[in-house]
């Protein structure tokens, strides 16, 4: 089977507008049952139909709708009701330095994807808690694209204590980002081929705090995003999965 429709999992608007714009997405009404907050943008490049999942905003905070509760509910409802060939996980995160991470990069996922502050030192609950859901190999993506591949480790802080980096650590993870390993736990479930692309805007290992180097590149990181997912759309577009790692 070749990918016709792709669908993207997006947390922040941020990140997903360049995108909407760049593909002149349309916002459609009626795919997700209320009261959820995700919100669905769809259109059409090249071969493949496009449908974008945005989190959406918290009603009460006024937030976009971040971290692994709602890319849980995000993933459950693009499986089922959008029924796309192929999932990404796409977004910005944070990078080490010393596995060779700048700010700007686009890394695609690798391996597993593992959890690094899901601590449950008690019997089975502790491979539980770090989990390992696969990922599509996307090894020819990254080298005809010239992305870099990398392990991929999921938490819900934009914080990062000693004990999570010593976790990541552990599995020898590239990047630290808020998602992915919810959304592949769910497409693990269903069997859904999935991914994730993201964009380093900071460096966890680095001198400003990550919120800090956030803020300041956050633009950049979306821009970036956003250039990185047309190729990657244009890529895979018409292609069966296993093309994807050849």
């Amino acid at each position: 089977m070749r990918i016709s429709k792709i669908a993207l999992i997006m947390a922040m608007m941020d990140e997903a507008k360049p995108l909407i714009d760049r593909f002149g997405l349309r916002r459609q009404s009626g795919v997700f049952p209320d009261p959820v907050p995700m919100e669905v943008f769809v259109g059409k490049r090249g071969p493949s139909q496009l449908a974008l999942v945005w989190n959406g905003r918290d009603g009460d905070y006024g937030a976009d709708n971040v971290a692994t509760q709602p890319a849980t509910l995000a993933a459950y409802l693009a499986i089922t009701k959008i029924k796309p060939d192929i999932i990404i996980s796409a977004g910005t995160a944070g990078g080490f330095v010393k596995h060779g991470a700048s700010i700007g990069d686009v890394y695609l996922s690798r391996g597993v994807f593992r959890y690094h502050d899901r601590r449950i030192p008690y019997a089975d609950f502790a491979a539980y808690g770090i989990g390992s859901y696969p990922g599509t190999d996307v090894s020819a993506v990254a080298r005809d694209l010239g992305c870099k591949l990398g392990e991929v480790s999921t938490g819900n802080s934009l914080e990062t204590i000693a004990k999570d980096v010593e976790v990541i650590d552990s599995y020898g993870a590239s990047i630290k980002e808020m998602e992915a390993a919810a959304v592949a736990w769910v497409c693990r479930l269903f069997q859904m081929p999935m991914f994730a692309m993201k964009t380093v805007v900071d460096l966890v290992d680095g001198e400003k705090p990550s919120h800090e180097q956030f803020g300041e590149n956050l633009r950049m990181g979306s821009a970036r995003l956003q250039q990185a997912l047309v190729n990657i759309i244009d890529y895979c577009g018409g292609k069966t999965i296993a093309e994807l790692a050849k």
